[in-house]
C-alpha cells in the first residue's frame, strides 16, 4: 500500500518540476537603434579600430604628460564622486546577492525554556475536572524550514533584474570614472593654456618695458614726443592688467583640479608650465563601435534588461504561488528527556495561494512595467543619438581647429613682421609711434589667440576620447555577476 502511494506521488512531482521551469514575461532582446555607416569627416581622419589609438583604462597616457598621469591616478584614488558611485555598486551587488539567496530554502531554530503555574480554578480543557493548581516545565528545540517553489519564474525574473541592475551600476561607475578623468584632463590643459597666455603676457611686458625705456630716452633727447611715451606706457599697463586678471582664472581651474583629486583647494598648487606638445593622433573608428565602447550606452542597455524583467515579475502575480514548509524538533517537560525519541515532533505540508480579485491592480502593475520598459528604450536610443553627436562634434572641432591653428600661425608670423617693419620705419622717422604700438598690440592679441587654439585642440582631443568611451569595452560587464558560493550560502 505504501509502495503504491509512492508511485502515485511521482507523476505529481514530475508535473511540479515541469511547471517550475516556466518563466512568464517577454524574453529580453536588445532593441535596435539607427546607426550611421560612417562619420562625416575629412582627412586626416580615417576609419579604423579605435582601440588602437586609446589606451585601455589609462587613456590619458596618449598625451605623454607625467604630471597629468599623476593627477589622474590621484583622482581615481581620492575623488569623492567616484567613491559614491563605487559604494552604490556595492549596494547593487548586495541587492543581487539578496535575490540570489532566495533560490535556497530557509531554516530557523527557536529554542525555548519555560516554567509556569496553571491556576487551580482554570477552566477544564477536557472532561476531567480541575482539582488543583499545577506547576510545570516546558523545554522545546524546534526547527522550521520553508521554500517557495518558483512555479512561474517570478524569482528568476527578480534575479535577472538585480543582476542586470548590478551590471548597470558597474557601467555607471566606469562612466563616472570617465567623466571625472576627462574633466580633470580638460581643466588641466585649460590651466596650461592660461599658463601659456600668462607667459606671452609676461614676455610682452618685458619687451614693452624696454621699448618704454627707449622711447622715454628719445623723448628726453628731444627726438620723440610725449605722446609716444604715453602710448607705450598705456599699452604696458594694459598688458600688466590682463596678466593680473588671468591669474584669477588660473586659480579657479587650479582649485577645480584640487577638488577632482580630493585635496583642499587652499593648500593645492601646480607650478606654471606652458603648452608645448601637440595633441595625439586619434582614430574615431566606426559609429557602431560606440554601442560597445561607451559605458553610458552600456548602462542604458542594462537598464532596459532590468525593465524587461520587471514585466515578467508583474505578470507572475497572475499565477499561484506554492510554498513548502516543515517543522520538527524535540519537546519535553524534563530537560533530561529533551533529546529523546518520545520527545520528537514534526510536521510537513504545502500551501498554494492565488489572488482571485485584486481590483485591477495586477493589470495596472503590468501596464506600469511595460511603460517603464518603453521609457528605458527611448532613453537608450537618446543616449546613442547624443553619443553620435558628441563624437561628430569633436571630430569636426579638431578638423576646424587644425585648420585654424595653421591659419593663426601664419597670422602671428605676419604680425611679427609687421612689428619689425613698423619699428624700423619709426626709427627712420617715416611713421609715428602709434603704428608701433598698434603692431605690438596686434602681435600680442594674435599670440594669445594661437595659445587659445592650442589649448582648445588638447581639450577637444580629451572630449573626443571621452565621447569614444576612453578605451572601455562593454565585454567587461560579463564579470559583474553574483553567483552563489558555498561560503556565502551558509553565511549568517
Amino acid at each position: 500500500m505504501k509502495r503504491d502511494r509512492k508511485f502515485c506521488a511521482l507523476p505529481g512531482l514530475a508535473v511540479c518540476i515541469l511547471i517550475g521551469g516556466c518563466t512568464v514575461g517577454p524574453k529580453y532582446q536588445r532593441p535596435t537603434a539607427a546607426v550611421p555607416a560612417k562619420w562625416d569627416a575629412s582627412e586626416p581622419w580615417r576609419e579604423s579600430t579605435p582601440k588602437d589609438g586609446v589606451a585601455k583604462g589609462e587613456w590619458w597616457s596618449v598625451f605623454n604628460d607625467d604630471e597629468l598621469t599623476s593627477l589622474e591616478k590621484q583622482a581615481l584614488d581620492a575623488n569623492q564622486t567616484i567613491k559614491v558611485s563605487a559604494a552604490r555598486l556595492e549596494q547593487a551587488r548586495a541587492s543581487a546577492a539578496v535575490q540570489v539567496a532566495t533560490q535556497f530554502p530557509t531554516l530557523a531554530v527557536a529554542p525555548q525554556a519555560q516554567r509556569q503555574r496553571l491556576s487551580g480554578n482554570r477552566p477544564p480543557g477536557s472532561a476531567i475536572p480541575v482539582t488543583s493548581a499545577v506547576t510545570q516545565n516546558s523545554f522545546s528545540l524546534p526547527f522550521t524550514a520553508g521554500y517557495e517553489v518558483d512555479l512561474f519564474g517570478r524569482r528568476r525574473r527578480s534575479i535577472e533584474a538585480t543582476q542586470a541592475s548590478y551590471q548597470a551600476s558597474a557601467a555607471d561607475l566606469e562612466n563616472v570614472r570617465l567623466v571625472i578623468t576627462a574633466e580633470l584632463a580638460g581643466d588641466y590643459f585649460t590651466l596650461r593654456q592660461l599658463d601659456t597666455e600668462l607667459g606671452i603676457l609676461n614676455r610682452t611686458v618685458e619687451t614693452l618695458q624696454k621699448a618704454l625705456q627707449l622711447v622715454d630716452s628719445r623723448h628726453k633727447g628731444g627726438v620723440a614726443s610725449g605722446l609716444d611715451v604715453a602710448e607705450e606706457e598705456t599699452l604696458l599697463n594694459t598688458t600688466r592688467t590682463q596678466a593680473i586678471l588671468l591669474q584669477q582664472q588660473r586659480k579657479q581651474f587650479e582649485d577645480a583640479i584640487a577638488v577632482l583629486v580630493g585635496k583642499p583647494a587652499p593648500g593645492f598648487h601646480l607650478a606654471p608650465k606652458e603648452l608645448k606638445d601637440e595633441p595625439p593622433a586619434l582614430d574615431a573608428g566606426l559609429p557602431s563601435d560606440l554601442l560597445e565602447r561607451r559605458p553610458d550606452v552600456a548602462e542604458g542597455e542594462r537598464q532596459m534588461a532590468v525593465a524587461n524583467a520587471q514585466i515578467g515579475i508583474a505578470r507572475a502575480a497572475y499565477y499561484p504561488s506554492l510554498n513548502l514548509f516543515g517543522n520538527g524538533g524535540w519537546q519535553a517537560a524534563d530537560i533530561a528527556k529533551l533529546v529523546n525519541v518520545q520527545s520528537t515532533f514534526w510536521a510537513v505540508g504545502a500551501n498554494v495561494a492565488e489572488s482571485i480579485f485584486t481590483g485591477g491592480s495586477r493589470r495596472a502593475q503590468v501596464q506600469f512595467a511595460k511603460a517603464g520598459y518603453d521609457a528605458s528604450v527611448a532613453a537608450y536610443r537618446d543616449t546613442i543619438l547624443n553619443s553620435f553627436r558628441e563624437v561628430q562634434d569633436d571630430v569636426t572641432g579638431l578638423t576646424v581647429l587644425e585648420q585654424a591653428k595653421d591659419s593663426q600661425q601664419q597670422t602671428v608670423d605676419a604680425a611679427r613682421r609687421t612689428l619689425d617693419i613698423a619699428t624700423s620705419r619709426y626709427t627712420g622717422g617715416l611713421v609715428s609711434y602709434l603704428d608701433v604700438v598698434n603692431a605690438q598690440q596686434n602681435l600680442l592679441n594674435n599670440e594669445r589667440e594661437l595659445a587659445t587654439i592650442h589649448g582648445q585642440r588638447l581639450v577637444t582631443s580629451v572630449l573626443l576620447i571621452k565621447a569614444l568611451g576612453g578605451g572601455w569595452d562593454a565585454s567587461s560587464l560579463s564579470a559583474a555577476q553574483v553567483k552563489p558560493k558555498l561560503k556565502d550560502v551558509v553565511a549568517p
